[in-house]
């Protein structure tokens, strides 16, 4: 990563770590089920990778943090700070009412029977990117810290890098995005009217003696109580997986 793209404000997506539905490719929706053992680890293991000081998501760099009320996406969020703290059966329903006649059911173009429509996740979406733009705008050059951290789910993930990038949610990008796995927005240029993707970002050199001076000092003086009760934590209910 340049130095120039070091300091431009970053959006990281994170997709909670795998739960039996997401393994087997089921839509979890507003089901509050937990993380199997295998997600905890996929997420202990970014953690332990990407998560810290000097590291690529750096938690004193973060200026505010969404976090979907799923039980699997608040526990890959305690999992991932650490101290710091069925596709199928949805098709089935949707023949057996007469509901795709013409076309084949498309989550991102149909919605569910009693869920969101697509013009509707569109609109939470965009309010969404609304709200990070106006907390990154004044600190496009990297005058102070302002990354934002989004911990939910695959789908409205998807959606929202589409919509990041300008697309409609059912535009045909063809993304994959792993349980436990981060992602990386940001911006062009340092240009708040060029948001992009980070299709690669090299890691933060590593610097053991500086990290170890820093737990030090943070966790004698108190400070890291200072910082956590300085980030506002936002709960944005991001429902659909």
């Amino acid at each position: 990563m340049s130095d120039q793209d070091a300091l431009t404000p970053r959006v990281f997506l994170v997709r909670h770590g795998e739960t039996e539905w997401a393994k087997s490719g089921r839509f979890t929706g507003i089901t509050d089920i937990q993380l199997t053992e295998t997600g905890a680890t996929q997420v202990s293991s970014a953690a332990t990778t990407l998560v810290g000081p000097r590291k690529l998501l750096d938690p004193f760099r973060l200026a505010h943090i969404f976090v979907s009320p799923r039980t699997r996406a608040i526990t890959t969020f305690k999992l991932l700070m650490g101290p710091f703290s069925s596709v199928i059966e949805i098709r089935s329903l949707w023949k057996e009412k007469g509901l795709d006649l013409e076309k084949e059911w498309n989550i991102l173009r149909d919605g569910c029977e009693g869920g969101e429509s697509s013009k509707q996740v569109t609109d939470r979406l965009d309010r969404l990117i609304s709200q990070i733009k106006v907390i990154q705008r004044p600190y496009m050059n990297g005058d102070e810290p302002a990354d934002v951290l989004l911990v939910a789910h695959g789908l409205i993930h998807r959606c929202f890098v589409k919509r990041w990038l300008g697309f409609s949610i059912d535009f045909d990008l063809q993304m994959m995005f792993a349980p436990g796995a981060i992602a990386v927005l940001s911006y062009k240029n340092n240009d708040i009217d060029k948001p992009a993707l980070h299709v690669g970002v090299a890691l933060p050199p590593s610097d053991e003696d500086t990290v170890k001076e820093w737990y030090a000092v943070s966790f004698g003086a108190g400070a890291l109580a200072v910082v956590t009760a300085a980030v506002l934590v936002l709960v944005l209910a991001l429902v659909l997986v």
